[in-house]
């Protein structure tokens, strides 16, 4: 007898996990929506049918948990999460989940001469950790951008009606969100696995020194990256 999953309930289940962190009057409209209740029943169906997603569902949201909102003033965003099945944790570029750490955060260390693999250190100082799609197949990169291009197109809007914030733009993907962020002060690097493709260096466009400028100019207190 095959067992029937309440997408209600699934869903309801996030966003409790997300309650506290001041990001629900943001999300929660969108969660209520039937375009979220379409992504979650598309996640369900990928893992019933053996296509398997990474991070896990309850895990998605994580980098909302990690950075309130009241203390969110940077927001970085990436590409994809880590395609890898148990690596991605669902905050941009961490890989808490296990020991090694990936390319991307090895370029990312490297450049700001840290051994970084858990990032909550960046989000709980108010480092929103996200990218431009909240999942992906299983070593399939890029597979899930257009199922989650409403949820971030819903996010950025909110963002850039209400708020300013300074972002890290790491890559043409994140790059072509800008239009959506007029309202935000942008600063702009190629995305840290483009470093393979140019002889293992990175160039990181000094990124996060600049976004500790900008921090200063509006009086904000850097980031102890």
């Amino acid at each position: 007898m095959n067992n029937i999953i309440d997408i209600e309930e699934v869903i309801n289940k996030l966003k409790i996990k997300i309650i506290g962190s001041g990001w629900e009057d943001i999300l929660y409209p969108f969660m209520n929506g039937e375009i979220f209740h379409k992504i979650t029943n598309t996640l369900i169906d990928n893992h019933n049918s053996g296509t398997n997603f990474t991070p896990k569902y309850y895990d998605i949201l994580n980098a909302f948990i990690e950075s309130p909102y009241n203390k969110t003033n940077v927001v970085i965003l990436g590409q994809d999460p880590y395609p890898q099945l148990g690596v991605a944790d669902g905050i941009a570029f961490s890989c808490s989940k296990k020991d090694r750490i990936e390319k991307s955060l090895q370029y990312i260390n490297k450049a700001i001469g840290t051994q970084h693999n858990d990032l909550r250190c960046w989000s709980n100082q108010g480092v929103l950790l996200i990218n431009t799609a909240f999942t992906c197949q299983i070593n399939n990169i890029g597979s899930h951008f257009h199922l989650w291009k409403p949820f971030t197109e819903y996010l950025f809007e909110s963002i850039n009606k209400n708020d300013k914030f300074i972002f890290g733009l790491m890559g043409k993907k994140a790059e072509i969100w800008e239009i959506k962020l007029s309202n935000q002060i942008i600063l702009k690097c190629p995305h840290p696995a483009s470093a393979a493709y140019k002889g293992g260096v990175w160039d990181s466009k000094d990124i996060f020194n600049n976004i500790n400028k900008e921090l200063n100019k509006l009086n904000k207190s850097n980031i102890n990256w």
